[in-house]
């Protein structure tokens, strides 16, 4: 367990920059004594661990340190070789099949050669079904660059009741999508009911 999170430390560091103890334990989900007891040891490991007193100070890498561990045992590098590997219809919904594609790749390259051949296996292997149907109303892509902008929205533009919504996210339910209102997240607004959708140039807070 101490190894692993050691890890998960490590590499929060680095892809990062400096971190308080405070957020790191936060994100740990350890106290702060643990997290500068964890800090020591990987300083003693041979570790440039850099830890600065102070306003602004925190804990970070020296000497541009960097490393290619993933902290990933054999079963999580699987896992993340099944999920990397399931067709997503989603993504091309949102407009971002491409970039989807483009990061599984790279994604998969940035791990060491034990755990990129585990992944990569496991997808070949395990195979996770898209969803029979992913709806690609025109509408779906258009509000994801508002979630993007913060756009303030219209729905239902053309109708008698319009209604301003701030889309703060869009979720695939079990039937379709579903618009989160900021005004209302309680209360999500279905595909089926967002009419004409009209997206303003003003952006909301």
């Amino acid at each position: 367990m101490r190894a692993s999170r050691l890890l998960l430390m490590l590499l929060k560091v680095q892809n990062r920059g400096r971190m308080t103890s405070r957020e790191l334990a936060s994100e740990l989900e350890v106290s702060t004594r643990t997290v500068l007891r964890d800090v020591e040891a990987l300083s003693e490991a041979g570790l440039p661990m850099v830890v600065r007193a102070g306003r602004g100070g925190g804990i970070e890498l020296g000497f541009n340190y960097r490393t290619r561990l993933t902290g990933l045992s054999g079963d999580e590098a699987e896992a993340l070789g099944v999920l990397l590997g399931r067709e997503a219809p989603e993504l091309a919904a949102l407009g971002l099949a491409g970039p989807g594609a483009r990061a599984r790749t790279k994604l998969l390259e940035s791990l060491p050669d034990s755990s990129r051949g585990l992944a990569q296996r496991a997808a070949s292997q395990f195979r996770l079904a898209a969803r029979q149907t992913v709806d690609s109303d025109e509408r779906v892509n258009a509000l994801a660059d508002a979630v993007r902008g913060r756009n303030v929205v219209r729905i239902r533009s053309r109708g008698p009741n319009p209604q301003t919504v701030h889309p703060v996210g869009l979720t695939l339910a079990a039937q379709g999508w579903e618009l989160v209102d900021g005004l209302a997240p309680a209360h999500p607004i279905p595909l089926d009911e967002w009419g004409t959708v009209n997206i303003s140039g003003r952006r909301f807070a």
